[in-house]
């Protein structure tokens, strides 16, 4: 007797997540951008394609998962056009070219962000000269220094430290444990639970006696839908500014050193860390446990391999890999070379 396969959990426990619904084809259809034979049916909820029953919406965006495509009970799946054919009889196929984004947007309709509740917490601290819009909320023993400004409809977590002078804009998700100071940042901002933003950077001068720490006169800037994973760190600039370009991803537990410059849209992976005054161009991708060295630049749409070391400027598109960091094919072509070297003649 074998033990049978495990299967997946439902999604959406009530006690973490809200829920609605339930929502008919037509809206899941103009909200997943797809398209779909017009049908009245009505849906639950969402889930993974194994753990999918007939009120639920899944989808499928690899192929490698094509045979659980084959044997789930879903309602309806989302899928690419070249999969319609392969979608169960009696689940309705929602066809379109983008899935993960279809995905991510239904997933959302069943299950909205909570809503903000504006107002100060009892336990809460805001010091006179700090502005809180009145559609905020302020979270228990949370301290909002004089010169703050926080935006509208943005939600702040306990414990929360925000210095004097920063700026939070509007629809802005500060998670628990979350420090912020010398910073500007922009609308739709999410921090995760303990970001540190705008500490001093790594800078020092060496003197005959021991180190001798150098101000750091810049700030931190944050464009507009940033995200920060749990955990990570920017410093701000030791003389400009260390500034995060709109659209960005950090993971969790990533460094960004002071002067750094990350473009629009990048993706910054788990444990990476970047350098002071190191520039990354518009939609570069680091992967995770990559290191930047310091003053290089990174051209736009290059990819970065985990656990590369980059030491010095890379190409705009280029792809590195290995430490020191290279291109693809000289790592690759060095590791069979080296793997035909060692090999055990016997």
């Amino acid at each position: 007797m074998t033990d049978a396969p495990p299967t997946e959990a439902a999604m959406g426990d009530a006690r973490f997540f809200a829920r609605s619904g339930p929502h008919g084809l037509a809206t899941i259809l103009a909200v997943a951008g797809g398209f779909a034979p017009a049908s009245d049916r009505m849906f639950t909820g969402v889930a993974p394609l194994r753990a999918a029953g007939p009120g639920d919406v899944s989808f499928l965006d690899n192929r490698r998962y094509v045979l659980a495509l084959d044997e789930t009970a879903a309602g309806a799946v989302i899928v690419t056009a070249d999969l319609r054919d392969r979608v169960p009889a009696g689940a309705v196929a929602i066809v379109t070219a983008a899935v993960s984004e279809g995905w991510a947007r239904v997933a959302e309709l069943f299950h909205p962000r909570p809503p903000v509740r504006p107002g100060i917490h009892r336990t809460a601290t805001v010091e006179d000269g700090a502005i809180v819009d009145p559609t905020a909320e302020i979270g228990a023993y949370s301290y909002i220094e004089s010169g703050a400004n926080i935006g509208a409809n943005s939600r702040i977590g306990p414990f929360v430290s925000v210095g004097p002078g920063v700026s939070i804009g509007r629809d802005a998700r500060i998670g628990a444990h979350v420090s912020i100071s010398h910073a500007l940042l922009g609308d739709r901002v999410t921090l995760f639970p303990g970001v540190r933003i705008g500490q001093e950077g790594f800078g020092f001068a060496a003197t005959r006696t021991g180190f001798l720490s150098i101000p750091q006169l810049g700030r931190v800037t944050v464009g507009d839908d940033v995200e920060i994973g749990a955990n990570s760190t920017v410093d701000r600039g030791s003389t400009g500014d260390t500034v995060i370009g709109a659209g960005t991803r950090l993971d969790n537990l990533v460094q960004v050193g002071h002067n750094v410059r990350i473009g629009r849209c990048c993706a910054i992976v788990a444990q990476a860390g970047i350098a002071g005054s190191t520039v990354l161009e518009d939609f570069v991708q680091v992967g995770g446990q990559a290191a930047l060295t310091g003053h290089i630049r990174v051209g736009a749409g290059a990819r970065i391999a985990g656990q590369s070391g980059v030491i010095g400027d890379v190409a705009p598109g280029a792809t590195l890999m290995g430490t020191p960091a290279q291109p693809r094919k000289a790592f690759f072509r060095q590791v069979a070379t080296l793997k035909r070297i060692t090999r055990d003649p016997g």
